[in-house]
């Protein structure tokens, strides 16, 4: 009998099973490395293929959990997301991810148009946390721009143009209405009834900043992008529990990009999907403080419903990737 005719029987057990698809997801070993190494411990020959037939079956059978993963996320009141790039098949693809504070999910596309976050977000009413790529821009939601960003594409025109006058200004100006915002969320936590008295000082900033006639290109850039996205860039002091980073999806998606180390390319387009759920169930299982081995070992097939409630915490959390 083969090995795909024993998974389908369930003749290598629930345990085995999950070893191979936690040492696959979590551990990142390439599937030749795996079969070699099972075949030395258990006396199996188990090609590439083998496994990878293991891994299909079984992400199909946890579908349905990785499908509530993502209504969970888009039903929520917070949504980080980030994509990346992936070649599948010699060509490029992306992979987005979507998460709260509970719940991590992994979407293939062959394209990094908006199609993708349109779908996902179709009928989301919470806040978009992000990056400044121009997609995230057409969901019809309330937003909030990753300041970490802005402030990194700051400091980097900044050590680039060390002797401009108008960026120092501007690099210094952002950093000294940034400041006391961090130090409040530090203090208070993301409590909007502690944040709105920043709002007063936005505005000061923004005033000044119009009055401004700056010279330089890239001085003049910046002036642009801030008034450009200045009813994305401090949504944060508004409501409670929105952070003003997209640290979250920052995290996430390094997962992906560590699993995508050890797939090198050779995956096609439904393959990547099958990684996707796993990878979307054991980072949901890392945000809710459980072992994704233990849930794979359990014959679980939804993760809330093996997790139990979520922990609660007044603060947002980043996902350790």
């Amino acid at each position: 009998m083969s090995f795909q005719q024993y998974v389908h029987q369930d003749k290598y057990g629930t345990g085995l099973c999950a070893d191979v698809l936690y040492q696959i997801i979590e551990m990142r070993i390439p599937q030749n490395a795996l079969g070699k190494s099972l075949g030395e411990l258990f006396g199996m020959t188990l090609a590439r293929g083998s496994i990878n037939r293991l891994k299909a079956i079984r992400a199909s059978r946890y579908e349905g959990g990785y499908q509530a993963i993502l209504a969970r996320v888009a039903g929520g009141k917070l949504i980080h997301a980030d994509e990346t790039k992936v070649e599948v098949d010699g060509k490029d693809a992306y992979v987005w991810v979507f998460t709260n504070l509970q719940d991590v999910a992994f979407v293939f596309s062959e394209s990094r148009e908006a199609s993708t976050p349109q779908t996902i977000m179709k009928d989301f009413h919470g806040v978009l946390v992000s990056d400044f790529y121009a997609a995230y821009d057409s969901i019809n939601c309330p937003k909030q721009k990753c300041l970490v960003h802005l402030i990194r594409d700051l400091n980097d025109d900044l050590r680039k143009q060390p002797f401009n006058s108008e960026m120092t200004e501007l690099a210094m100006g952002f950093a000294g209405l940034a400041r006391p915002m961090i130090e409040s969320v530090d203090r208070f936590g993301l409590r909007a009834y502690h944040l709105r008295k920043h709002k007063s000082a936005v505005n000061r900033f923004f005033e000044r900043l119009s009055k401004r006639d700056y010279q330089t290109e890239s001085a003049l850039g910046y002036k642009k992008r801030f008034e450009k996205n200045r009813e994305k860039l401090f949504t944060f002091l508004d409501h409670d529990g929105i952070p003003w980073n997209n640290n979250n999806a920052e995290h996430a998606i390094k997962a992906f990009v560590k699993l995508r180390r050890c797939i090198g390319g050779m995956s096609s387009a439904k393959g990547i999907r099958d990684f996707l759920v796993l990878l979307s169930i054991s980072q949901t299982c890392k945000c809710r403080g459980v072992r994704f081995l233990d849930f794979l070992r359990s014959g679980h097939t939804d993760v809330a419903a093996f997790c139990g409630p979520p922990p609660t915490s007044e603060d947002p959390q980043t996902i350790e990737s």
